[in-house]
């Protein structure tokens, strides 16, 4: 049972209670200042509620930007780079985790890294191979490096929680005459099923909130992502909201930036729940 002191569950609590603290207070600057107008953003010292919630910034970021068309290509893209990723990280994993080859904890090493080697470093190289075959204003280069293990960090996640797994289950397994492909998808995969959407999750936010890669290869404006719409929105706002030209209407920049963000936290919100459930139903009897 646990004996911890009364005063230091107070004070971890009150830890906690402040982290999240710290977290929200952003996310809820955010959320009011899309719903003012635009003498109290300026306001000082800053006002917290607006006076009166300006729900029509809504109605006219959409009515003034591309909104769905660029949230539409934000979710292809999106998808496209989760569905490469489950389905290349998985297989080399679980190559990674079960199978003794020759000198498979240094290949896994070098594997790892190639996560110290910062993006900028290959970006020059990686555009000159897609612009030689023509992928550039393409969403090939967004979504083909998924489809073939460019996501070294899933693999990591995944190969540590697949070696989780006794190996007894997969022995049996095969004794029982389950090919390699069978074993992964109908026993690794399920049992592992947590891992699997954490990694999921962290791709679709490392997608979704992407903007050097779009910015880099998607030179046409109706092909763009939301990261890359939203500056096209701040650089477009003033004749939206009839500013100044040395002004920007921030309400409608984070009333823009509230819309982006409210699918991570229902991707998050549904997420958290599956978690519970298949660590509550995935585990083995020893």
């Amino acid at each position: 049972m646990d004996r911890r002191h009364p005063l230091a569950t107070v004070c971890l609590y009150a830890a906690l209670g402040l982290g999240a603290l710290f977290m929200v207070v952003p996310l809820a600057w955010m959320v009011l200042t899309s719903l003012k107008t635009f003498p109290e953003v300026i306001h000082s010292p800053p006002v917290w509620f607006p006076s009166a919630p300006q729900w029509g910034n809504y109605r006219t970021v959409m009515a003034g930007f591309a909104f769905y068309r660029l949230f539409l290509n934000s979710l292809f893209v999106a998808a496209m780079v989760i569905a490469g990723t489950i389905l290349t990280c998985c297989p080399a994993a679980y190559a990674f985790a079960f199978h003794e080859v020759r000198h498979r904890e240094i290949l896994f090493g070098i594997l790892l890294t190639s996560l110290m080697l910062p993006a900028q470093v290959t970006i020059i190289p990686l555009f000159r191979v897609f612009s030689a075959i023509h992928w550039v204003n393409t969403y090939l280069p967004l979504v083909v490096p998924a489809w073939l293990g460019g996501n070294v960090f899933g693999i990591f996640l995944l190969r540590q929680s697949f070696r989780a797994i006794p190996r007894s289950l997969i022995d049996a397994a095969r004794i029982d005459g389950a090919t390699e492909w069978t074993i992964l998808w109908r026993l690794v995969v399920p049992v592992s099923m947590p891992a699997v959407l954490t990694v999921c999750v962290f791709t679709f936010i490392w997608s979704w909130n992407d903007l050097f890669n779009p910015l880099i290869y998607l030179q046409d404006e109706s092909m763009a992502t939301l990261p890359v719409g939203l500056l096209y929105f701040i650089n477009r706002s003033q004749q939206i909201a009839s500013a100044s030209a040395d002004q920007v209407p921030w309400q409608l920049v984070m009333t823009l930036a509230t819309v982006m963000v409210l699918p991570l936290i229902a991707l998050f919100a549904f997420v958290q729940r599956r978690l519970v459930e298949s660590v509550a139903s995935s585990g083995v009897k020893g």
